[in-house]
């Protein structure tokens, strides 16, 4: 990943707005859109959207496209353009954070065992690995 990526991105989004539906939101600039059941809702799945839209480009070296300026967007009635900002430390060390999946080998009667005690056999690798790399 690169240097000196901004901390936040701030992306107009046109939220639209029709009788019997979810609110749908779309960023003219990077023509990606999603949609909400309310305002709040449909704000919080603009700001998860934008996170991962610029993570994707950011990862995969892409150009970052310029955000236009909100007075450049011209909404019918039904739409209202409003300033989306996604803050990107978290969204990338969530990215870092993803679970990946391991096939392990265990004698039968070690499995068994196990399985009778209710054992989470990740969060015990997670815990096994953790002291072993002294990371806990």
């Amino acid at each position: 990943m690169k240097k000196n990526l901004p901390d936040r991105y701030f992306y107009p989004a046109v939220f639209i707005y029709e009788d019997g539906q979810e609110i749908a939101v779309d960023f003219p600039d990077l023509g990606v859109a999603t949609s909400g059941t309310s305002e709040d809702d449909a704000l919080l799945s603009a700001r998860e959207l934008l996170g991962c839209v610029m993570c994707g480009l950011e990862e995969d070296g892409e150009p970052i496209p310029a955000p236009s300026a909100l007075s450049a967007i011209q909404p019918k009635e039904n739409e209202r353009v409003v300033l989306v900002d996604a803050y990107m430390p978290s969204v990338r060390l969530a990215s870092v954070n993803r679970s990946v999946n391991r096939t392990v080998t265990l004698p039968a009667w070690l499995n068994a065992a196990a399985l009778e005690r209710n054992v989470n056999f990740s969060q015990v690798l997670q815990d096994a690995l953790k002291h072993q790399l002294h990371l806990a």
